[in-house]
Order: C-alpha cells, then sequence, then structure tokens
C-alpha cells in the first residue's frame, strides 16, 4: 500500500506536510491496475482524481470510429481528473486505460475539494490541466479534422461518381446508336433515295418535339403499342425495337403517316431506323453534356468551399459558402431531409477568412442533420443586421434541452453516440466566429427544433 514516504517522492507533493499526506491517503484508496484495465471514460463526470504511483496508463479520444491515443502516464506523480472539486459540470477530457501493471492513488473530488485549501497543490492542478488538457485537444482537433476530410472525400467521391458513370454509359451506348446511324444512311442510299426525299425526311425529324418534363409511364406504353401496330401494318420489321425510342423521341402515328408519303418500300424501313438512331444520338448526348456539367460544377463548388484559389482573407459573399457546403454534404440530404433557404437580397457582403467559416458551415450544418436522424427541415437564413450580418442553421429535430444548450460550445462536449463525435465541432466554429472574425455564435432550441445564430461584422474586429 502507498505510504507517505512514497508520495513524498513525487514532485507532485513538493511542500505537502506528513499530515497533509496522511489526510489525503485516508480520504483516498490505492488501486492496482492490469493492462486494458478501464479506470475511467471520457465525457463520465469526472468524480475522482487518479494520480500514477507505478506502470504506465493511456489516456484515449473516440475519433472516427476508433480509440486514438492522446496522452499517457508513464512516470509516477501524473494525475488526471478530479474536476469536480472546484466544478460541478467538471468532466474527464479522455479515457483513462491501463497498459501495463502498475497502481494508482484514486481520490474522491468530494474529498480532494475539502484538502485542496490545506494543500500547496494548486500550482500543480494548473500546470497539469492545462498541459493535458492542451495535448488531448490538439491531437483530437487533428484527428476530427481528418476524419471530417475523410467524410467529405467520401461524399465528393460519390456526387461524382454518379454524373462520371452516367456519362460513361451514355458514351458506351454513343457507340451502337452511332453504328446504327451509319448502316440506316446505308439502307437508304441502296434503297435508292431521293436528295430531296432525304431532305424531306430530315425536315420531318426536325419537326419532332421531344416530350418536356416527365412522362406517364402508362402513357408511354400507350404510345409505344401505337407506333408498333402502324409499324406492323406497314411491314416495318423489328417494330418492337424501333417503337420504343420513336415514342420516347415524340414521334407519334401522325407524324408515321407524313414519314410514309415521303419513303415508298423499303426505304420507310430504313428511313424510320435512321431517324431513330439520330434522336438516340442526340438523347445520349444531351445525357452526356448533363452529366459533365454536373460534374463541372461539383468541381466549382470545391474550389468554393476549399477556397484554395482565393486569398485568404477578401470581401465574400457567405451564400456562396453556403451553398457550396450543401454540395459538399449532399450525400447526407438525399434521405429525407429538405432544405430551405432565406436569404435575403439586402444580405451584404464581408470581409473574412471564407476558408475558415466554410469550416463553421459545414459544422453547423452537419450537427443540423444529424440532429434531425435523417427526416426534417434544413432552413438556412441570411440578413442585414446593423452594420454586419446574421446566418442560421435551423433544424426541425427535437431539440436541445436547457443545460444541454448552456454547454453546446464546451469543447469535448456531445451528445452524439460514442463514436460519432469529438465534441469539438461547436467549440472549432465559436473560435472561428468570435477569436478570428469578432463576431458571436448563440443557439436557440425549443421542442420544435434548433436555431443556431451566427452574426459576422462588416470587418474582422479580431485577427
Amino acid at each position: 500500500m502507498a505510504g507517505v514516504e512514497e508520495l513524498r517522492a513525487l514532485a507532485l507533493f513538493d511542500g505537502v506536510s506528513d499530515v497533509q499526506l496522511e489526510a489525503l491517503l485516508a480520504a483516498g484508496e490505492e488501486v492496482r491496475t492490469h493492462a486494458g484495465d478501464v479506470l475511467f471514460r471520457a465525457g463520465d463526470p469526472a468524480d475522482s482524481w487518479w494520480v500514477n504511483l507505478e506502470g504506465t496508463l493511456d489516456l484515449l479520444r473516440r475519433v472516427g470510429g476508433e480509440d486514438v491515443v492522446v496522452g499517457g502516464f508513464a512516470v509516477p506523480g501524473r494525475w488526471a481528473g478530479g474536476f469536480r472539486a472546484w466544478d460541478e459540470g467538471g468532466v474527464y477530457l479522455a479515457t483513462g486505460r491501463a497498459s501495463s501493471e502498475g497502481r494508482v492513488l484514486r481520490v474522491p473530488a468530494t474529498a480532494l475539494a475539502g484538502l485542496l485549501g490545506e494543500l500547496p497543490l494548486v500550482r500543480h492542478f494548473i500546470d497539469g490541466l492545462f498541459r493535458t488538457a492542451r495535448t488531448i485537444e490538439e491531437d483530437a482537433r487533428r484527428r476530427d479534422a481528418l476524419v471530417t476530410l475523410g467524410t467529405l472525400a467520401a461524399g465528393l467521391a460519390h456526387e461524382l461518381n454518379n454524373p462520371a458513370a452516367a456519362a460513361g454509359r451514355a458514351v458506351d451506348r454513343l457507340r451502337g446508336a452511332s453504328e446504327e446511324m451509319l448502316s440506316a444512311l446505308g439502307n437508304l442510299a441502296l434503297g435508292g433515295i431521293s436528295a430531296a426525299d432525304f431532305r424531306a425526311l430530315d425536315e420531318l425529324r426536325r419537326e419532332v418535339e421531344p416530350p418536356s418534363g416527365p412522362v406517364d409511364a402508362l402513357a408511354r406504353s400507350d404510345a409505344e403499342e401505337a407506333l408498333g401496330d402502324w409499324l406492323d401494318a406497314h411491314d416495318v420489321g423489328r417494330s418492337w425495337l424501333l417503337a420504343p425510342p420513336l415514342a420516347a423521341a415524340g414521334v407519334d402515328v401522325a407524324w408515321c403517316e407524313k414519314a410514309a408519303e415521303v419513303l415508298a418500300g423499303h426505304a420507310l424501313q430504313a428511313g424510320l431506323e435512321w431517324v431513330s438512331a439520330t434522336m438516340s444520338v442526340s438523347s445520349l448526348l444531351d445525357d452526356v453534356q448533363e452529366s459533365t456539367r454536373r460534374i463541372s460544377e461539383l468541381v466549382t463548388a470545391v474550389k468554393s468551399y476549399s477556397q484554395m484559389d482565393r486569398a485568404s482573407t477578401q470581401e465574400i459573399d457567405v451564400t456562396e459558402g453556403l451553398e457550396s457546403t450543401l454540395v459538399m454534404l449532399g450525400h447526407k440530404l438525399r434521405q429525407g431531409i429538405t432544405v430551405e433557404r432565406a436569404y435575403a437580397a439586402d444580405t451584404p457582403t464581408i470581409e473574412a477568412h471564407p476558408g475558415e467559416l466554410n469550416q463553421v458551415w459545414t459544422n453547423l450544418v452537419d450537427n443540423a442533420i444529424d440532429a434531425m436522424d435523417g427526416s426534417g427541415t434544413l432552413r438556412l437564413t441570411t440578413r442585414a443586421d446593423g452594420d454586419g450580418l446574421v446566418v442560421e442553421v435551423g433544424d426541425t429535430g427535437p431539440g436541445m434541452p436547457p443545460d444541454v444548450a448552456a454547454r453546446a460550445f464546451e469543447a469535448f462536449f456531445t451528445t452524439k453516440d460514442v463514436g460519432k463525435g469529438t465534441g469539438l465541432g461547436l467549440d472549432i466554429a465559436r473560435r472561428i466566429v468570435v477569436e478570428r472574425h469578432g463576431g458571436d455564435i448563440s443557439i436557440t432550441s425549443s421542442d420544435h427544433g434548433t436555431v443556431i445564430r451566427v452574426r459576422l461584422p462588416r470587418r474582422p474586429h479580431a485577427g
């Protein structure tokens, strides 16, 4: 068992009398540890003070679904916890897990509170708390940033994959459609079609107007059936292959009657095959154009989000950052989340660090989405406010209890399940808004949802 002599050898207890050490030992207990033993967990009330006597102890944080070592005790005299001796809301900043056989002195925070006034330990507590908290926070912030970057990268890859795959499929089908078009031209030539007849057929093709907007499946099926019957009646082969693309392009029986007046005999089939192929090529080219446009938009949004082609401080429109953030988090907005925008026309531009503000919008929007658990309304609002502007990010989730809202901006405080949050998102947002831009950030929450309000001045008041 630990005795006064053992504690006396620790620098932590410099200046502490034997009587005071005996009182400390009487208030606490020695705990023997084995590799893998968990002594305390991050986020739990820090109601015990742990002093290492022998062995090693790792400090861990849950980041991105895995336990990450962010510090530890390798020498006697290092300590952790006990924060509730002076702060009734104090929690452990990390999880303490033994990595070897050893011993620790455990003193209840309530007992420690009664002894602090008599023990010359205040300087040790302040130094140790600052050193430990700074180490844990810096490491957790770095890993949180990496996890966020990985999540955004995965989402972006998903966003890019869809239009890229669509363009690839369209290009593959273009090859076949082009060959069909060339084959049909060859058949038209063999059929002896005149230049005038071909010109008339091409004019008819130009008259076809593709349907605008989605077409009812039953109506399309009826159109295909009517075309198929007409093709069969006019001895046009492979009617089951020709009817669907012609119907999809907007061709009807009346148009086919006009084509039959221009093309006679075998030329009718070749002519309809050529029209069908040209329309397929046109439709596929539209698909390629739309897919590449979407890819270009995503690349533009990434550049806007990362600000990689801009100065660190500049005059910005915050709505641009909000929109690029929505693109980056687009993969999380398709499960029943509706986005409502209320961007006031008189919202001023501001001088700011756009890349940093995008980090704020990412944390706020991501939290709002998580709060709604896959279903609800995300509201983004901007408006002028005196010499600055206000941005509001609201959700229709269950809201925060008052005690949770009061602590929401504390580092490491989180209400998310283990492995789903580091408790740094809102703390980072607060630092960027308040310390970097001289603004303000606040929370309003009720049973109907939560609104986080960010006020930013026209020009930062802090560097």
